[in-house]
């Protein structure tokens, strides 16, 4: 259950108002935990840092933690690992020898999910350093993992390393712009368009909106008070003869510098393959291309980055294979990634393909708070089908409408999305009695679960409010734990073992070995559950 979290109050807590007779059964007649899915325990830096779904798969289906993007990227960076490193020096040496221009892209904020600004800060310092005489950003503006109109904060630390940087020597400036679920950071081939949008803003310097500064963009938008952060159309920084200032043309070297991989794939692939056919890229510029991680390891993609994903082996799936066990993962466009790339250790392909089935049903292409039921349904019908034929040992599906529903800040969407998703366990508790299957629920962070940006002391009769007077939305991930539910259509095969400290989702590859008959690895967190 994509970002469904754990916290009691009713305060704009979409779990909690959703109406959910089948959780609140598997909680009565099954085992019952929550489990931590942020911060240390799914291997970000600190129990500050929010959860999300790349490290909660990663961290359910390699069965153990390792170092993700953001604590990687931190120790590069203070190590100066990152700047010694090959690709660094290609690319500075690149711009400071043909007098070229290093661009930089991604996402501007601190959420840590898929992006820092701090360490875009220390490229750009360091670049000058090196030697390089021009530099431009080109700005994805987030409220997505931060609150939904901050960019204006954003905006300002950009804006103040600009001026400290800027002098005869350095000429820094942002060159486009957009927002992230508009512009440049599709994922899973859901909608290219986004992806040419970004090409045409970044590479060409065309977009349908231009603007003199930053802030005179930001400052446009919010004359359009529904319009949040991360739904701003893409723009461009024009000078005051109308020319875009950030075009990106032969010779200039390009750094992506979102760590996460499954938004940045689509972009690099559009710089760095030869034969793209996804959309018209009208001019292709001969550049050097770098990521600020390779975004898939299987594909080398891409070819060069600064600095090394978690080094990923021996998950639950490859594991199961070794033994023969049939295996099938199901999702929507929105999060088949996650039961297939990340929870492989960022695997793109199957371990073995008489083993396992991957099945992706197509997302619809519209906003997600406007069919918050998503395809529940249709994930819910291919795995109750494959559960009545018997065709696999072990599955796992992602429900996607907690999440996506809640990344739009629109509360009454969240709670149907809940409720929907509470429906479909209730088929799967059916069939499962059907079918002889033990069921485990659980979900990969929070979101849901904390829609407003407020204290409720501040709002005590929020109920009553109209829309327009109620707390901020928040759209951001959430610290809650998460909720993890077996049931057992036998009954009494299972108990939860004595917690030692707090169980993360790293603990479930074990609970799901038990669970199969076979004994816990080593290698592995050990299980939640006891067989009896």
């Amino acid at each position: 259950m994509d970002g469904v979290g754990v916290r009691d109050s009713q305060f704009g807590n979409a779990v909690a108002l959703a109406m959910t007779p089948n959780m609140h059964f598997l909680k009565q007649n099954g085992l019952y935990a929550t489990l931590q899915a942020h911060g240390k325990a799914v291997g970000l830096p600190s129990d500050s840092d929010l959860g999300n779904s790349e490290v909660g798969h990663n961290a359910i289906g390699a069965g153990r933690v390792f170092d993700q993007g953001a604590k990687l990227v931190n120790e590069a960076i203070a190590s100066g690992a990152m700047f010694n490193d090959q690709t660094w020096k290609a690319a500075v040496t690149q711009c400071i020898k043909a007098g070229s221009t290093l661009h930089f892209i991604g996402l501007l904020s601190d959420g840590n999910v898929h992006s820092h600004e701090d360490h875009l800060y220390a490229m750009m310092r360091h670049a000058k350093s090196d030697g390089v005489k021009k530099i431009r950003i080109h700005v994805l503006f987030d409220g997505r993992d931060v609150a939904e109109k901050s960019a204006e904060k954003y905006v300002a630390n950009l804006e103040r390393v600009i001026s400290e940087l800027n002098d005869s020597q350095c000429s820094v400036a942002v060159g486009s712009g957009g927002g992230r679920m508009r512009v440049t950071m599709d994922r899973y081939e859901a909608d290219w368009a986004m992806v040419d949008t970004g090409w045409k803003a970044h590479v060409l310097g065309v977009a349908p909106l231009k603007f003199r500064s930053l802030g005179a963009a930001l400052l446009s938008f919010r004359l359009d008070n529904p319009l949040t952060d991360q739904y701003l159309p893409a723009f461009t920084i024009v000078d005051a003869q109308d020319r875009p200032q950030g075009v990106i043309q032969d010779n200039d070297a390009v750094i992506f510098f979102n760590f996460r991989g499954d938004r940045a794939l689509e972009i690099s692939r559009a710089f760095t393959e030869e034969n793209f056919a996804k959309f018209d890229r009208v001019r292709v510029p001969k550049i050097y291309f770098a990521g600020m991680m390779q975004y898939d390891g299987d594909l080398h993609i891409p070819e060069h980055f600064l600095v090394r994903p978690p080094l990923i082996n021996d998950t639950l799936s490859e594991f199961l294979v070794s033994q023969g066990v049939r295996q099938f993962a199901c999702s929507e466009t929105q999060k088949y990634g996650h039961v297939t790339y990340f929870w492989n250790g960022n695997r793109t392909n199957k371990f073995d393909q008489n083993l396992e089935e991957y099945l992706e049903i197509a997302s619809d292409r519209v906003d997600f708070d406007q069919k918050p039921w998503m395809k529940a349904y249709e994930i819910t019908e291919a795995t109750m089908e494959r559960m009545g034929s018997g065709s696999f040992d072990f599955a796992r599906i992602n429900y996607a409408n907690g999440d996506m529903v809640g990344h739009t800040g629109n509360l009454e969407a969240a709670v149907i999305a809940v409720e929907t998703v509470d429906m479909m366990l209730g088929h799967l508790i059916q069939s499962a009695r059907d079918t002889d299957t033990v069921l485990m629920i659980t979900a990969d962070h929070g979101n849901c679960d904390e829609m407003f940006d407020a204290k409720e002391k501040d709002f005590p009769q929020w109920r009553d409010l109209p829309l327009d007077k109620r707390p901020t939305p928040k759209t951001a991930h959430t610290l809650a734990p998460v909720p993890f539910y077996l049931f057992d259509p036998k009954g009494e095969s299972f108990t939860l073992r004595a917690p030692t400290g707090k169980p993360g989702l790293a603990n479930i590859a074990n609970t799901v070995l038990t669970v199969l008959g076979m004994p816990e690895r080593d290698s592995f967190l050990p299980g939640l559950v006891v067989k009896k």
